[in-house]
């Protein structure tokens, strides 16, 4: 595959059965008692990656989906990859934030600064500690990297190939630090597109590659704002924006994933699908705030409403906010 910079590279092939032979790439991931969940398409694109897909719902007017999911099968189990300890969480601002529509907007650039640099050490985060193995310690914390912007050099219909080198050209230009513990994320305005399918086939997606030799590992996560009903549990929001609080959710499932299962060699199920993906949309317990928006979790001074992740107890999976 040509590539547009020659300081960057496509990941290896992966050693797990290859996602494209599913029929249409998609299939469908059944919890009991939960919400029929759309399973990641990991070779839809042009290269290897694993995608959050769209919202099943449709962003179901009221409360999210409680329920009490129980055990859920089959298990996640580690296949040796590499595992992110602490991960350093730098940001790209691709496109348009300064549109004043009320989403794409520099308040809305603060919302996610404000959750990257108070998940660390949360108690939501800390469920990944729980996918620590000998050797291999993920300590629950994160550190903010830092962040630049890039006002839409690819143009506003980004390819996975634009993505990877909109990020290889802040690292290049040392705008970026290269950083082997880094997770890369391209956070695009509502007026860009992705061409391999954001809001018609996933919300977000993780993947890696390399820069300068090193290996990168990195994500791309677009406002939601584009597509309520496809990537956003609800229209009314916690923070007043619902096109970045929805983007939130996406944010976390894809940061979770990089850090577990950073290279798609470390931590899946029998199905391929890693630990975000086996409680995508769902929320449990929720609270509702007087503009009728419902969260989930509270961080430092804002309200979040953040998809569920899986938790390891004694071999056992469980889909839990803390």
């Amino acid at each position: 595959m040509a590539h547009e910079s020659e300081t960057e590279t496509a990941p290896k092939p992966m050693i797990r059965i290859p996602r494209s032979l599913w029929i249409s790439c998609v299939a469908l991931l059944g919890l009991a008692s939960g919400p029929s969940l759309l399973a990641e398409d990991d070779q839809c694109g042009d290269f290897q990656k694993s995608s959050f897909s769209l919202n099943p719902r449709h962003a179901a007017k009221g409360a999210p989906t409680v329920g009490s999911l129980g055990a859920i099968t089959p298990v996640i189990t580690y296949h040796g990859g590499a595992l992110i300890g602490t991960p350093t969480v730098y940001v790209v601002w691709y496109g348009n934030w300064n549109q004043g529509n009320g989403t794409d907007t520099p308040a809305g650039q603060q919302i996610v600064r404000d959750f990257l640099q108070s998940v660390g050490g949360s108690p939501y985060y800390n469920i990944n500690t729980t996918y620590s193995v000998s050797g291999k310690t993920i300590t629950g914390n994160v550190v903010w990297g830092g962040e630049t912007t890039d006002t839409g050099s690819k143009g506003t219909t980004l390819t996975d190939t634009a993505v990877r080198t909109v990020i290889a050209n802040a690292i290049t230009a040392k705008k970026l630090p290269n950083d082997a513990n880094g997770i890369y994320l391209l956070l695009s305005s509502s007026n860009v597109a992705e061409s391999s399918g954001f809001c018609s086939r996933y919300c977000g997606w993780h993947t890696y590659g390399s820069v300068s030799g090193k290996k990168i590992r990195y994500s791309f996560v677009g406002n939601a704002a584009r597509c309520l009903n496809g990537c956003a549990a609800q229209t009314v929001s916690p923070n007043g924006n619902a096109g970045v609080d929805g983007m939130l959710s996406v944010i976390a499932h894809e940061l979770e994933e990089a850090t577990t299962d950073p290279d798609l060699n470390g931590w899946y199920d029998s199905a391929g699908a890693e630990n975000g993906d086996k409680c995508a949309w769902t929320f449990g317990a929720t609270q509702v705030l007087p503009n009728g928006a419902y969260y989930n979790m509270t961080l430092g001074s804002r309200n979040y409403l953040i998809q569920r992740n899986l938790k390891i107890v004694s071999g056992v999976n469980y889909c839990v906010i803390q």
